[in-house]
């Protein structure tokens, strides 16, 4: 037997698919529940990169690589080549090249600092040399587009038939950082937008990836909230019916007694049908305890609403941003691609309801793991590296910076206000004049959307991925003045860090980094400090 391995390094966590090169079809999946690298966000790995040193963060993620490969169960040493996609930062990350020149926009600083950008134009390595262990394998890493849209931007395009459409049309990869293109006459405006996590789950209350016992979806029926529960194959089955305002039972489903949080799908749905339920109202929840009740305890609180709003709120700001850029506006953009896990499993006609997808489009089209995809394809030659050197040389063109754009400046400022700050829906537009924008519709168009795929990855329909939860390394270090009062431990949402004779332990897969801190921020005697830490030697 021959392999193949297509890995995709997502900001939320990894995914790989073992293929077999004779037939190429999918011989087993797994998938890990976080990313090994402490943090909810690029710039997050990028700080702890920084921080703690590249060879640090490098270390994290082979190692999450070498523990994901052994769950697919099979001989590794007849692995012939891998094909790697994710964004340059996970990129460099993962080859262990200079990432400095990605942690600063401005040219100015990486001058100043003699900081010379490695190439990153596609390249082909040995595993033994990324240290992967147990196989004599090629390592495929495709070409990056600008320091900020790499390789799973391009699989969006690639892997879509957007390339081939007529019309203007928007294209995003919902994840962390929701790469969008908006294909507009003869030219492809580019961006990314560091939405978060929310619409992966993570930062969530109850919130997880798309795993077993999951609620992935929900649907309003006449006695109550109808949700819907991940099995273990991924497919959402009926779970129970519930009073949104109580959380009381009203019909037991297949699911029942089986939902362990919720995933980003889940949360979409349980603000659409907030919206229209009159449960939610802007970003107040109105129930008699101001949450929104799920099923087997399951709950969405404001801080919920909040953190999910903050990604919807950039991901609208984005595409609105490119529209922008095109000089177009939602009535002309008539198609929106969605891709990504959770730009497939979400209810496209919910996610466009909130503002997840642009309101004018009469058409939507889900994808699944585009970036599983280009790798697969890679695997089996169908897309070579010269092809893929010369899309990106396309996609440099008409790339948007939104960290420098005002257009993205003023239109996140009318989200966070919607979002964040309590205003109600009916005065979006009146901001939007304020900052001299075009207005958008109060209701989308009615839609018709389609599945291009049936699942998240490919050729997996009714087959069992395995589940990588332990992502991390424990990270240790001791520091004078500790007195082990546990107020750490008290104050870490992930459960993550652990204090014993002044000695802190902090499991890397678990903490949501710098965008956190409530540990050093609580600590009484104020010596707590996360950047120097080192890896736990065995």
């Amino acid at each position: 037997m021959r392999y193949g391995i297509a890995l995709d390094i997502g900001t939320s966590g990894l995914r790989c698919q073992a293929l077999d090169l004779e037939t190429n079809e999918t011989v087993s999946s797994a998938m890990s529940s976080r990313h090994p690298i402490p943090g909810m966000n690029v710039i997050d790995h990028v700080n702890f990169a920084m921080d703690l040193g590249r060879d640090t963060a490098n270390h994290l993620m082979i190692k999450a690589v070498n523990d994901l490969f052994r769950l697919l169960n099979m001989d590794l040493s007849k692995v012939e080549s891998i094909a790697v996609c994710g964004n340059p930062f996970q990129l460099s990350l993962f080859q262990n090249i200079e990432i400095r020149d990605l942690a600063y926009a401005g040219r100015s600083m990486i001058e100043k600092l003699g900081i010379k950008s490695p190439d990153r134009n596609g390249t082909v390595v040995r595993a033994k040399d990324l240290g992967i262990i147990g196989m004599n394998a090629d390592v495929m890493i495709p070409p990056a587009v600008t320091h900020e849209i790499g390789a799973d931007a391009m699989a969006m395009l690639t892997e879509t038939d957007a390339l081939e459409r007529e019309g203007t049309r928007v294209v995003v990869d919902y994840g962390t950082n929701a790469e969008m293109a908006l294909l507009h006459g003869d030219s492809i405006f580019t961006g990314s937008a560091a939405a978060g996590p929310a619409l992966e789950g993570q930062q969530i209350g109850r919130g997880m990836l798309a795993a077993p016992g999951a609620i992935s979806n929900i649907e309003i029926e006449e006695n109550g909230w109808t949700c819907y529960v991940l099995d273990e194959t991924l497919a959402p089955r009926e779970g129970d019916t519930v009073d949104p305002a109580t959380g009381d039972v009203v019909t037991k489903g297949e699911m029942h007694g089986k939902a362990t949080g919720i995933t980003g799908t889940g949360v979409v749905a349980a603000i659409a049908c907030g919206f229209d339920s009159g449960r939610l109202e802007g970003s107040k929840i109105c129930t008699p305890d101001g949450s929104l009740h799920l099923q087997d305890g399951i709950c969405i609180t404001p801080k919920d609403i909040d953190e999910a709003g903050k990604a919807i709120g950039a991901i609208r700001a984005g595409y609105l941003t490119l529209m922008t850029e095109a000089g177009v506006w939602v009535d002309d953009v008539r198609t929106a691609y969605m891709s990504g896990a959770s730009g497939l499993y979400v209810d496209a006609e919910k996610a466009q309801k909130i503002g997840m997808v642009t309101p004018g489009a009469d058409e939507i089209i889900q994808y699944g793991n585009t970036s599983i995809m280009l790798a697969r394809k890679m695997i089996t030659g169908e897309r070579t590296m010269d092809e893929l050197r010369e899309m990106t040389k396309k996609l440099r063109a008409k790339h948007c910076m939104f960290a420098s754009s005002q257009a993205f400046k003023d239109i996140y400022s009318v989200e966070i206000s919607l979002w964040s700050y309590g205003m109600p829906r009916s005065a979006y537009n009146d901001m939007m004049d304020v900052y001299g924008m075009r207005h958008i519709p109060a209701e989308p168009v009615i839609s018709k959307s389609v599945r291009r795929s049936a699942a998240d990855l490919p050729d997996m329909v009714g087959k069992k991925v395995s589940i990588m939860h332990n992502t991390g390394v424990e990270l240790v270090g001791t520091f004078e003045g500790c007195t082990s009062c546990g107020k750490c431990v008290e104050e870490c949402p992930e459960l993550a860090i652990k204090v014993e004779k002044a000695a802190v332990t902090v499991n890397s897969g678990r903490c949501m980094g710098t965008a956190c801190k409530r540990c050093e921020m609580n600590c009484p005697e104020k010596v707590l400090n996360l950047k120097t830490l080192e890896i736990k030697k065995n």
